[in-house]
């Protein structure tokens, strides 16, 4: 028979676990139950999400999509719907090119799925970094990175991401999470109105504003989303807008860390907050480290990622001055623009694995944060920081994490940071991103190393 044209599908293969033994055990009872589960819930699912089957065997069978979120959605329904059943489906999913003759379908992509499935959990789904890519920021489940899996038959690793369908009750999504905060303003010492919001319920844990920040958007930032979800249901979590930045007053006329540090302590008093953790990250390392610094009464503990003492211009490095005056100029030049360069450009500089739909929607969640001109004016006041000389006096238990290959924030001055604060503990991560991307290992260590922390 003649073979179709070649086309771009999603590819799903499942198979049952230990078929072989079941049937050794109980033919007729595991020939019932895979008969039930073929007929009630694998047939029905795939044509409810426009899939088509392509072949049945024995313990198991190979379905298309055109669409690669539904090829996800269909796995996690049909592994939710046969958890009554006896039979422990494992399910790999590819995206990829492939040739049908009429009966069976052919290619590489195909023998990655049936690879992939192999790799799965009993009752388990094991999905491609090229499914990943295109799924991850389009649907709501946990992503686990598996890393370079060497396939069977297969020439090159290939990227794959383990999906947890354990039931998240007590992990709410990003839209719960905006609609649970309640928002409120103060006032610093300068009249500045300065948005904050609380979630959760619990000891105090001040999310320390750094960059840019929004508090009706940036929770879809995976690391500031993921951290709060895991810290929401034991503890009171205090974000706010830093001055220029999201709700806050944006027309200001000083942007220095001194105003940065007033405005943390402008929050801490309007909530009369005592006992208080500090989490800090980038520049909001620094305003943590120095207001634990001045108020040690206030601080029980301090927890800092990717940070820095002393900001670019601060090194004694006519490189890193020259660094920071090109950033400052390509932000006044392409804060507004819609185009690809500058995405990548300026994107890159925070998680260079992004993919592209991840860089897009960090910039544009940026450009909803402040103006091109505020956002200049923050990057040369943060260039502009050097608390070295504060952080002797911080007397808070301390864990200091910092990625290894941070090409936003250097390695090597968040090392530094952590030896000039006494006791600290520090912790490298192995990753390239200073935002840490959904289901790098990087970003599970970090969240296990701030849950651990904060029960020691």
């Amino acid at each position: 028979m003649s073979q179709s044209a070649s086309k771009l599908v999603a590819i799903l293969a499942a198979d049952v676990a230990g078929y072989t033994r079941l049937m050794e055990s109980d033919t007729s009872g595991t020939v019932a139950a895979w008969q039930a589960a073929r007929d009630d819930v694998i047939q029905p699912l795939i044509s409810k999400y426009s899939g088509e089957i392509v072949k049945l065997t024995g313990d198991g069978f190979l379905a298309t999509f055109s669409a690669i979120e539904s090829s996800v959605l269909c796995a996690i329904a049909i592994q939710h719907d046969l958890a009554p059943s006896p039979l422990e489906f494992r399910i790999g999913i590819n995206v990829g090119d492939i040739l049908h003759d009429g009966q069976d379908i052919h290619g590489e992509g195909v023998n990655i799925a049936a690879r992939l499935e192999a790799k799965a959990d009993q009752r388990g789904i094991c999905v491609s970094g090229a499914v990943y890519d295109l799924v991850h920021n389009r649907i709501s489940v946990q992503f686990e990175n598996m890393g370079e899996l060497e396939l069977k038959n297969i020439s090159s690793p290939v990227r794959a991401y383990r999906i947890n369908t354990a039931p998240q009750a007590d992990k709410p999504d990003s839209n719960q999470l905006i609609a649970t905060q309640s928002i409120g303003y103060c006032s610093a010492p300068d009249n500045v109105q300065i948005a904050y919001s609380t979630i959760g319920e619990g000891p105090p844990v001040i999310y320390v504003a750094n960059w840019l920040t929004h508090l009706e958007y940036d929770l879809l930032i995976p690391s500031r989303r993921e951290t709060i979800e895991l810290l929401s249901p034991k503890y009171t979590v205090v974000r706010y807008d830093a001055r220029g930045n999201g709700l806050s007053d944006h027309n200001v006329s000083n942007m220095d860390i001194e105003a940065s540090i007033t405005d943390l302590e402008s929050v801490i008093a309007k909530l009369e907050l005592k006992n208080i953790t500090l989490l800090g990250a980038s520049q909001g390392a620094a305003i943590a480290a120095a207001y634990a610094a001045r108020n040690p009464e206030k601080v029980g503990k301090l927890i800092l990622y990717g940070g820095y003492a002393r900001g670019r211009c601060r090194r004694g490095s006519p490189g890193q001055v020259a660094e920071s005056k090109a950033f400052v100029t390509m932000i006044e030049e392409g804060w507004g623009k819609d185009i690809d360069t500058y995405v990548q450009m300026f994107g890159t500089f925070f998680m260079p694995d992004a993919n592209p739909a991840q860089l897009a929607a960090f910039t544009k969640f940026q450009r909803i944060a402040t103006p091109a001109r505020n956002a200049a004016r923050i990057q040369a006041s943060i260039d502009d920081i050097d608390i070295t000389n504060e952080l002797n006096d911080i007397v808070a238990p301390t864990l200091v994490m910092h990625a290894r290959e941070d090409g936003r924030s250097s390695f090597e001055e968040g090392r530094r940071m952590a030896a000039a604060i006494p006791n600290a503990r520090f912790v490298p991560l192995d990753s390239r991103n200073h935002a840490l991307l959904p289901g790098e290992p990087a970003l599970t260590r970090y969240l296990d190393e701030i849950e651990s922390f904060l029960m020691s």
